[in-house]
Protein backbone atom coordinates (compact mmCIF):
# COMPACT_ATOMS: atom_id res chain seq x y z
CA UNK A 1 0.00 0.00 0.00
CA UNK A 2 1.27 3.49 -0.84
CA UNK A 3 1.51 6.31 1.66
CA UNK A 4 0.84 9.61 -0.11
CA UNK A 5 2.48 12.77 1.20
CA UNK A 6 1.42 16.31 0.33
CA UNK A 7 3.23 19.59 0.89
CA UNK A 8 -0.04 21.49 0.52
CA UNK A 9 1.09 23.00 -2.78
CA UNK A 10 -1.73 24.11 -5.07
CA UNK A 11 0.18 22.42 -7.92
CA UNK A 12 -0.38 18.99 -6.36
CA UNK A 13 -4.16 19.39 -6.30
CA UNK A 14 -4.38 21.11 -9.69
CA UNK A 15 -2.13 18.62 -11.49
CA UNK A 16 -3.16 15.47 -9.59
CA UNK A 17 0.04 14.23 -7.94
CA UNK A 18 1.59 13.66 -4.51
CA UNK A 19 4.71 15.42 -3.26
CA UNK A 20 6.02 11.98 -2.31
CA UNK A 21 4.90 8.38 -2.46
CA UNK A 22 6.21 5.90 0.11
CA UNK A 23 6.07 2.23 -0.77
CA UNK A 24 7.77 -0.14 1.61
CA UNK A 25 11.46 0.76 1.83
CA UNK A 26 11.22 3.18 -1.11
CA UNK A 27 10.40 6.89 -1.22
CA UNK A 28 9.75 8.67 -4.51
CA UNK A 29 9.76 12.46 -4.18
CA UNK A 30 8.20 14.36 -7.08
CA UNK A 31 10.09 17.19 -8.70
CA UNK A 32 10.25 20.08 -6.25
CA UNK A 33 10.74 23.68 -7.33
CA UNK A 34 12.11 26.54 -5.24
CA UNK A 35 8.89 27.85 -3.71
CA UNK A 36 8.54 28.26 0.01
CA UNK A 37 5.35 26.19 0.05
CA UNK A 38 4.18 27.81 3.30
CA UNK A 39 4.02 31.27 1.68
CA UNK A 40 4.21 30.36 -2.05
CA UNK A 41 7.04 32.89 -2.36
CA UNK A 42 9.71 32.20 -4.97
CA UNK A 43 13.19 33.69 -4.49
CA UNK A 44 14.88 35.22 -7.54
CA UNK A 45 18.19 33.55 -6.60
CA UNK A 46 18.69 29.97 -7.85
CA UNK A 47 20.83 29.04 -4.84
CA UNK A 48 17.98 30.00 -2.49
CA UNK A 49 15.53 28.15 -4.74
CA UNK A 50 17.72 25.02 -4.49
CA UNK A 51 17.85 25.37 -0.68
CA UNK A 52 14.06 25.64 -0.59
CA UNK A 53 13.82 22.51 -2.75
CA UNK A 54 15.94 20.51 -0.32
CA UNK A 55 13.96 21.80 2.70
CA UNK A 56 10.70 20.68 1.07
CA UNK A 57 12.26 17.33 0.15
CA UNK A 58 13.57 16.81 3.70
CA UNK A 59 10.14 17.55 5.16
CA UNK A 60 8.46 15.09 2.79
CA UNK A 61 11.03 12.37 3.45
CA UNK A 62 10.80 12.87 7.22
CA UNK A 63 7.00 12.59 7.10
CA UNK A 64 7.44 9.26 5.34
CA UNK A 65 9.94 7.95 7.88
CA UNK A 66 13.02 8.62 5.73
CA UNK A 67 15.87 11.08 5.85
CA UNK A 68 17.82 12.84 3.15
CA UNK A 69 20.69 10.41 3.85
CA UNK A 70 18.50 7.63 2.35
CA UNK A 71 18.77 9.27 -1.09
CA UNK A 72 20.01 6.90 -3.79
CA UNK A 73 19.10 8.93 -6.87
CA UNK A 74 18.66 12.63 -7.62
CA UNK A 75 17.68 14.46 -10.76
CA UNK A 76 18.32 18.18 -11.16
CA UNK A 77 16.54 20.14 -13.85
CA UNK A 78 17.83 23.66 -14.52
CA UNK A 79 16.63 26.25 -17.00
CA UNK A 80 20.13 27.36 -17.96
CA UNK A 81 23.53 25.61 -17.83
CA UNK A 82 25.15 28.90 -16.78
CA UNK A 83 23.42 28.50 -13.38
CA UNK A 84 25.32 25.34 -12.39
CA UNK A 85 28.16 27.19 -10.64
CA UNK A 86 25.64 29.16 -8.54
CA UNK A 87 23.98 26.02 -7.18
CA UNK A 88 27.09 23.86 -6.80
CA UNK A 89 27.68 24.87 -3.14
CA UNK A 90 24.05 24.07 -2.27
CA UNK A 91 24.20 20.67 -3.98
CA UNK A 92 27.44 19.88 -2.16
CA UNK A 93 25.94 20.99 1.18
CA UNK A 94 22.96 18.64 0.88
CA UNK A 95 24.32 15.77 -1.26
CA UNK A 96 28.10 15.95 -0.76
CA UNK A 97 28.28 13.29 1.94
CA UNK A 98 25.49 11.14 0.44
CA UNK A 99 26.82 11.04 -3.14
CA UNK A 100 23.74 9.53 -4.84
CA UNK A 101 23.55 8.66 -8.51
CA UNK A 102 22.67 11.94 -10.23
CA UNK A 103 21.44 13.39 -13.49
CA UNK A 104 21.31 17.05 -14.52
CA UNK A 105 19.01 18.18 -17.31
CA UNK A 106 18.53 21.58 -18.93
CA UNK A 107 14.87 22.28 -19.78
CA UNK A 108 12.10 24.85 -19.59
CA UNK A 109 9.85 24.99 -16.53
CA UNK A 110 6.09 25.52 -16.36
CA UNK A 111 6.46 28.97 -14.78
CA UNK A 112 9.12 31.54 -15.71
CA UNK A 113 10.20 32.17 -12.09
CA UNK A 114 11.16 28.48 -11.66
CA UNK A 115 14.91 28.05 -12.22
CA UNK A 116 15.45 24.58 -10.72
CA UNK A 117 13.52 21.42 -9.96
CA UNK A 118 14.89 18.55 -7.87
CA UNK A 119 13.53 14.99 -7.79
CA UNK A 120 14.75 12.33 -5.36
CA UNK A 121 14.42 8.59 -4.89
CA UNK A 122 15.33 7.19 -1.47
CA UNK A 123 15.77 3.66 -0.15
CA UNK A 124 15.98 2.55 3.48
CA UNK A 125 18.68 0.03 4.36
Amino acid sequence: MNKLISSGSSFEEKLGYSRAVIRGDWAFVSGVTGYDYNTMDMPNNIAQQASNCFKTIQTSLNEGGFSLSNTVRVQYTLTNPDLVDEIAPVLKKYMGNIKPAATMIIASMIKPEMLIEIEITALKN
